[in-house]
């Protein structure tokens, strides 16, 4: 990256990048688990684009190419965190804190008062983010996902 990127808000338009993006980034997390046909390698243009309709999610452009992607969605006063997805290039630059602290403060804005998100037992390198971001580990379930949450004040 030249300077910092710019962070705006995801529009549906943004679909068939963030899910170039999005099949980058977790190639890595289907080698670590065995498994090529995880959700985020296996959803379609057609899925995602109806999920950007009305998403609280944010993108990260760099010059004129989109490096990161984080969805997210209010369900009552918790904003849902998910599929945050660096290209594998910019990896570890710190984008993955920038976008979180981002989507939560567009969740804030839109009244929720707690995040959640998740990730597999196996992601060390996710937990490690989360819990350096300020999350808390509040569930492991059966299968080994993790679930984090924090407090947005």
């Amino acid at each position: 990256m030249t300077d910092a990127p710019v962070i705006r808000d995801i529009r549906p338009e943004d679909a068939g990048e963030v899910l170039t993006i999005q099949r980058a980034a977790f190639a890595s997390e289907a080698l670590i688990y065995g498994d090529p046909d995880m959700p985020p390698l296996t959803q379609t243009l057609e899925e995602l684009a109806a999920e950007l309709v009305e998403n609280l999610g944010c993108v990260a452009i760099d010059g004129h190419r989109l490096v990161g992607a984080v969805r997210a969605r209010r369900a009552g006063d918790l904003l849902l965190i998910g599929r945050l997805a660096i290209a594998p290039d910019q990896q570890g630059a710190g984008l993955g804190s920038t976008l979180l602290a981002a989507v939560e403060e567009r969740g804030r804005r839109d009244g929720a008062t707690e995040a959640e998100l998740f990730t597999g037992g196996l992601s060390e390198a996710n937990q490690r983010l989360y819990e350096r971001e300020g999350y808390h580990r509040s569930e492991t379930t059966p299968d080994g996902e993790i679930f984090y949450r924090k407090p947005l004040r």
